[in-house]
């Protein structure tokens, strides 16, 4: 008994050492996968900043060999250049019109040599001291000065106040993009100042201001009549829509410009639109229907419904945004205005119903147009809009696909105007 007694305590040891040698092979197993967890997600960070800040300081043209557009219709072709290298909106008659034939579909994208670097002292002299006299308007991000440089040239100079870390990276963010992009739909940027607490941005001048205050010229529902006839309006939504075509398709990763608006579209002394404001701009997805995340920022009115529910950000944010532009130049109505009958308050909901109801379209038209367009471009014009205001972001087009049914209707008009003089006129169409 004693034998087997002894026996049965030395296997009961022997187990306990194999235990004690299991459970150490075990931890130490466990303690190695860990440390390499750690070390491939320290990895993936180092990588993923990387290319995050790659994909901030250069904005490349699409490769030749990338996957066109999923649009059925041809792309128009690029704009004309000038003999200096900077595209220029009032030599582009073949191209708003019909669309020419163009060689290539080459992006043009500048480095920041022909960006000036002015110090604070020089645009306070161009400025008149930021005087009342010059000023010409309030920005999303400061007020915006006419100036007058040196060499004779008109300027717009945007001083800025948003403080902080904010202000800083919507200063950073205009600069890059500006400097980088080229369009001649997109405000062209002169140059900037970075000195000691001040931020100023320096643009071409436009002598007409924004188109918000040509739609509303006494900043109300129920102020002036606007002046804006049916063919300007339609240049200006074709030029703008232009604007983010160039900003989604032409450059890779595609830029959503996140604060489209009517007082965000500029127009020169020709009444030719340009979209500015880029502080609130970002870097899109490069993958197909991808987003990014990002906090809510907008104006109330425009803001996507997907956008405004998750945060998630595509181009298609910019199209919804362009949709209520495009319902302001039919209509004549501010996005949102409270002080309208009970179910008018927002323009959307209000107009959506109606834009697909051929005879309900005159209803919703702004009565300062009438006379000026055929039943037929109303109807066609609201069906664009429509369907950039879709709810759902997936049934909304492209904005290649908005310029491309655009396009017809802007030179259809300037044909007909051409053919018969007693056609009412409006500004010279491009």
């Amino acid at each position: 008994m004693s034998d087997a007694g002894g026996a049965g305590a030395g296997a009961g040891e022997e187990y306990k050492r194999e235990e004690s040698v299991a459970l150490l092979v075990i931890v130490s197993l466990a303690a190695l996968s860990l440390l390499s967890l750690i070390a491939a997600f320290a990895y993936y960070c180092y990588i993923t900043r990387k290319v995050s800040r790659r994909q901030q300081s250069l904005y490349l043209p699409k490769r030749s060999g990338s996957p066109p557009a999923p649009t059925p219709r041809a792309l128009p072709p690029p704009p004309p250049q000038q003999q200096q290298g900077k595209e220029s909106p009032s030599s582009n008659s073949a191209s708003d019109g019909a669309g020419a034939a163009a060689a290539s579909m080459a992006v043009v994208v500048a480095g920041e040599r022909g960006v000036q670097v002015f110090s604070y002292r020089q645009l306070h002299a161009a400025t008149g001291g930021f005087g009342r006299a010059h000023m010409v308007g309030q920005g999303s991000f400061g007020t915006v000065y006419r100036g007058v440089l040196p060499d004779g040239r008109k300027v717009a100079v945007k001083l800025m106040d948003r403080p902080g870390k904010q202000g800083e990276e919507e200063f950073e963010m205009e600069v890059e993009l500006l400097s980088r992009l080229r369009s001649p739909y997109l405000l062209g940027l002169i140059g900037h100042c970075s000195e000691g607490g001040h931020r100023l941005l320096v643009y071409e001048f436009m002598a007409n201001g924004g188109l918000q205050e040509h739609l509303y010229p006494n900043r109300g529902s129920c102020g002036g009549i606007s002046k804006l006839d049916w063919d300007t309006r339609m240049r200006i939504a074709l030029q703008a829509a232009k604007g983010l075509e160039y900003l989604h398709e032409r450059v890779n990763p595609p830029v959503i410009h996140r604060d489209f608006k009517s007082s965000n579209i500029l127009l020169d002394k020709d009444f030719h639109a340009r979209v500015s404001d880029f502080g609130l701009a970002k870097l899109g997805s490069d993958k197909a229907g991808g987003h990014v995340s990002t906090r809510v920022l907008g104006t109330q009115g425009y803001v996507a419904p997907e956008y405004a529910l998750t945060g998630h950000l595509t181009t298609k944010s910019d199209v919804y945004s362009y949709g209520v532009v495009l319902l302001e130049l039919l209509t004549g109505r501010i996005p949102v205005d409270m002080k309208r009958p009970p179910g008018e308050g927002v323009l959307v909901n209000w107009a959506l119903p109606m834009l697909t109801d051929r005879e309900k379209v005159v209803r919703i038209l702004d009565p300062a147009l009438e006379g000026q367009y055929s039943l037929k471009d109303a109807v066609q014009v609201a069906a664009i809009a429509a369907m950039c205001v879709q709810p759902e972001a997936d049934y909304r087009p492209l904005m290649a696909d908005v310029v491309q049914s655009l396009v017809p209707l802007v030179k259809n008009r300037s044909a007909q105007k051409a053919c018969n003089p007693n056609v009412q006129a409006s500004k010279s169409l491009d």
